[in-house]
């Protein structure tokens, strides 16, 4: 029921989705191309996935897929954003430089794209009226030690900003997802565990010992449309995640597709041991709303003195929730969690009928 609610406000509608050849852009049509949705566009710098993604439309849903507009621009080109703008009722914010080594040795490309970038899109999006933007973040957004999570963190930073201003307009509500290592998304660490095995190669690892979250494209689409429904202005919504080590996660894509051995090469570039989604100073002020938690923005303003606390000042929680502390799968849970990817099923799928 919660569900034809939320589909149905997108009705005839126009979805912006920004980045939206990547993995995430491809789960949303996946999800939203056969409702009644109106238009969906997918912005994006790349035109050959945009005509690789049109191709593969045009074979899969030949009857909805002209509900698709592609436009060819930049996040951080502010004109090619707006005339991508005009009619646009919402946007999933997804444009984004995310992939950790890249960002630490090309530190200003991820300025441009994560913080300049997202400045741009909303501006643009308040200047046309859009009714609402869920901007997509990363765990490496909170206690930030690289570049890219930096970027990140200074983008939900400019999130929060654009958000109050569009408030006090009574314009464009904006809010902020964030979520932890979506599996089998560009970058991720799985499709190259299974490659590395059909190669008959040992598979790489940093550090059997460390930890991170495990989602699928699936519930960060969920996560999105939870946020889309219940966001208030520049609030923060963060998916309850379980976790495995990096240890436990190549083992279980062992026992899914052989055993070609391991070899451990140390920490990368701008590496954490674990991932925070959500921190003490976060959690102290986060609404538990089952699957997920809401931290409401702080919507005071800079003239403190007019805000009095009676009582004890509490700043931050006892422990923030990260990696090491949720839920910690097994070998045989983190096989069944990554059984729940299509990638993983096809691969399989395609071991089967070799």
């Amino acid at each position: 029921m919660m569900e034809e609610q939320i589909m149905s406000a997108f009705t005839g509608k126009t979805l912006m989705i920004t980045g939206g050849t990547g993995s995430f852009g491809n789960t949303v049509l996946k999800h939203f191309l056969t409702t009644d949705i109106g238009e969906i566009r997918i912005f994006s710098r790349d035109e050959k996935k945009q005509d690789d993604m049109r191709h593969e439309l045009q074979a899969k849903y030949p009857e909805h897929a002209n509900k698709v507009q592609f436009y060819v621009g930049d996040v951080r080109n502010i004109q090619s954003v707006r005339d991508a703008m005009p009619g646009v009722d919402y946007i999933f914010h997804a444009a984004a430089l995310k992939q950790v080594p890249s960002c630490e040795f090309f530190p200003m490309e991820a300025v441009r794209t994560n913080i300049e970038g997202t400045d741009n899109v909303l501006h643009a999006a308040i200047e046309a009226g859009v009714k609402r933007v869920v901007c997509l973040s990363t765990d490496k957004a909170a206690y930030p030690i690289n570049a890219m999570g930096i970027s990140k963190a200074m983008m939900e930073h400019v999130i929060f900003a654009n958000a109050r201003v569009a408030a006090k307009r009574g314009g464009t509500v904006i809010c902020c997802t964030r979520y932890g290592n979506v599996m089998c998304s560009r970058g991720s660490v799985i499709p190259l565990f299974i490659d590395q095995i059909k190669n008959g190669k040992p598979i790489t690892i940093t550090d059997p010992n460390m930890t991170r979250f495990l989602m699928n494209l699936d519930e960060a689409v969920e996560l999105v449309r939870f946020a889309f429904e219940h966001a208030n202005p520049g609030d923060l919504f963060i998916q309850k995640a379980d976790a495995s080590t990096i240890g436990d996660l190549a083992k279980a894509v062992q026992q899914l597709f052989g055993d070609t051995g391991t070899n451990i090469i140390g920490t990368r570039h701008g590496e954490k041991l674990y991932e925070t989604l959500m921190t003490k100073e976060e959690r102290l002020r986060a609404e538990d709303m089952g699957g997920y938690y809401r931290v409401a923005a702080d919507s005071r303003d800079l003239n403190y003195d007019k805000f009095v606390v009676n009582g004890e000042v509490h700043t931050m929680a006892d422990e923030s929730y990260t990696s090491h502390n949720t839920i910690r799968l097994d070998i045989e849970g983190t096989v069944r969690k990554i059984l729940t990817t299509d990638y993983v099923k096809e691969e399989l799928e395609g071991i089967r009928h070799n």
